[in-house]
């Protein structure tokens, strides 16, 4: 996150353009699995940090990071945390 952004916590469904963009699909009705707690939810029920740069997708139950979705000058990276498994 950049420290001069202004973030904002909002949930898993701001996600669908940014998965769109580097996944070619929305993925915002998958459900994840978090190797943390094991809650298991869709991507839509996560809690996202979201600022310009960096999307931080995080387990609606404990809090771990699950995965960060980053946008930048060489293009969009998926950054794999305590996101154990997605299935549809």
């Amino acid at each position: 996150m950049d420290a001069a952004n202004t973030s904002m916590i909002v949930d898993g469904n701001c996600l669908a353009g940014m998965t769109g963009d580097l996944f070619g699909a929305d993925v915002t009705a998958l459900v994840a699995v978090c190797s943390g707690c094991g809650t298991e939810a869709r991507v839509a029920e996560a809690v996202v940090e979201l600022d310009s740069h960096a999307a931080i997708v995080r387990c609606r139950s404990c809090t771990r990071t699950l995965f960060t979705l980053l946008r930048g000058q060489d293009g969009a990276r998926f950054v794999v945390g305590t996101l154990g498994e997605i299935r549809a």
